[in-house]
């Protein structure tokens, strides 16, 4: 099992490049970064040589999730789910595999209820 090095956000040791990579002592950073307010954790990345690339998740401080999905090369992929505070589910964006085109976007209210729903059209082939 490989073990990721983990650090937080506010380290003094964390910085960004001109390519808006992620440093840690000056160097490309490759493992989690974390997020907190307070003693909270709100968030936590997975990035490889600076740039987002993994799971990625955050939390409403009272610890409820409030996000979840896959950034491959900085890019949202996959799926990606967003929650409201009270926990139900708030939206559902479908994005290609590689991230480079949204698929599809549903929505719903505090109370479950759908607002929104929209799909890409098929390509014309």
């Amino acid at each position: 099992m490989i073990t990721l090095q983990r650090i937080n956000i506010d380290d003094p040791n964390v910085d960004n490049d001109f390519g808006h990579r992620l440093l840690y002592q000056g160097r490309p950073f490759t493992g989690e970064v974390e997020e907190y307010q307070g003693d909270s954790l709100i968030s936590r990345e997975t990035y490889t040589d600076g740039i987002k690339d993994g799971l990625t998740c955050e939390w409403y401080r009272d610890g409820t999730l409030r996000a979840e999905g896959i950034i491959r090369k900085g890019l949202v992929a996959g799926e990606f789910r967003r929650w409201h505070p009270n926990g139900t589910l708030a939206k559902v964006q479908l994005n290609s595999d590689d991230g480079k085109r949204l698929l599809a976007e549903y929505e719903w209210d505090a109370e479950g209820h759908p607002i929104r729903s929209w799909q890409a059209n098929e390509d014309p082939d």
